[in-house]
C-alpha cells in the first residue's frame, strides 16, 4: 500500500502502545509509532514504570534529581520526537512488574482502552524482546486486560526483534569508529535479543522513520552511554538493519477494525 493511501485509511484512528519502562517504546517499535503518527493516527503510550532501577550512563544527568523523574522527562522527549500524542506514565515498581500490583495494573490498562477506544494495542511478545521479566509481565498483563473485554476487545499486536538484528546493529556501529567489539545494549548481549522469539506474521516498513527512532532512543540519555551501539550507528546503516519492525496478532477475537495491519506486509515463510 502506498503511503498516501495508508494515511487516508489510518487518519483519525487510535493506537495504544503498552510497555514497561521509558525507552521500551523507541526500541521495540519506535519506527512504527512514528509512521502511524505521521499517518494521522492518535498514538497513545502507556508506560508501567518510571524505570527507577535502570542504569545511569552519566551521574551528572541525575545529580539533582532521582532517576525515575529524569527518565520520565526523557520519555516525554522521546514521545515528542515520535509524534506520540499522549503519554500515560504509571508508577509501578521497576523490576517487579510481573508480580506486583497485577490487578491494579490490569484495571489501568482496561481503563485506558475504554477511554481511548483504540483500533489496536501494541505490547511485547512472549519473549519480552530478550526475556526481561518486566517485559514478560507487561505481555501477560496486557493480554489479560484486552481479553477481559470480550466482544469489546481491540486487536492486540505483539512486537519482537528477530535474532541477529541487534548483532547487525553492533556491526554497523563498529564501522563508525572506536566502538569496543564487546559492546552491549544496556549490559545485554546482542544475541539475547530474539533468541527463540516466536515468529512474526507481518512486518512494517519503517526505513523512512528510522532516523526518528534513533533520535528517540538517544533522548533516553541516562540509558544510552558512549559504548551503546545506538550512540554510534548512522542513519544510513540504521535504515538497512532497523528498517523493518516485526509483529503478529494475538489470537483474541475482535469485532473492531484493525489499524496496524494496514501498514504491514506478510512475512515470507
Amino acid at each position: 500500500m502506498h503511503q498516501q493511501s495508508d494515511n487516508a485509511a489510518l487518519a483519525g484512528r487510535t493506537i495504544l502502545a503498552v510497555f514497561a519502562h521509558p525507552d521500551d517504546e523507541s526500541l521495540a517499535c519506535g519506527g512504527t509509532l512514528a509512521r502511524l503518527a505521521d499517518a494521522g493516527v492518535h498514538v497513545a503510550l502507556l508506560c508501567a514504570s518510571r524505570g527507577e532501577r535502570g542504569s545511569v550512563s552519566d551521574p551528572e544527568l541525575v545529580a539533582n534529581d532521582d532517576l525515575g523523574s529524569v527518565r520520565g522527562r526523557e520519555l516525554q522527549a522521546a514521545a515528542d520526537v515520535l509524534g506520540v500524542r499522549e503519554v500515560i506514565l504509571l508508577d509501578h515498581a521497576d523490576g517487579d512488574l510481573r508480580w506486583i500490583d497485577a490487578p491494579q495494573f490490569d484495571r489501568e490498562i482496561v481503563q485506558a482502552i475504554e477511554r481511548l477506544r483504540p483500533d489496536g494495542v501494541i505490547t511485547f511478545a512472549e519473549d519480552g524482546l530478550y526475556w526481561h521479566l518486566d517485559h514478560i509481565g507487561i505481555h501477560e498483563r496486557t493480554w489479560d486486560a484486552v481479553e477481559s473485554l470480550g466482544d469489546n476487545a481491540p486487536p492486540l499486536y505483539f512486537v519482537t526483534i528477530p535474532k541477529g538484528v541487534m548483532r547487525e546493529v553492533v556491526g554497523a556501529a563498529m564501522t563508525r569508529g572506536a566502538l569496543p567489539s564487546d559492546s552491549r545494549f544496556w549490559g545485554i548481549e546482542p544475541d539475547a535479543f530474539g533468541a527463540a522469539a516466536p515468529p512474526a506474521a507481518f512486518v512494517v516498513d519503517v526505513r523512512d522513520w528510522v532516523p526518528r527512532k534513533l533520535a528517540a532512543l538517544r533522548c533516553h540519555r541516562t540509558q544510552m552511554g558512549t559504548n551503546n551501539p545506538f550512540a554510534w550507528i548512522d542513519d544510513g546503516d540504521a535504515r538497512k538493519v532497523l528498517g523493518l519492525e516485526y509483529f503478529r496478532r494475538a489470537p483474541i477475537p475482535s469485532r473492531w477494525h484493525s489499524g496496524l495491519e494496514l501498514l504491514g506486509e506478510p512475512v515470507a515463510l
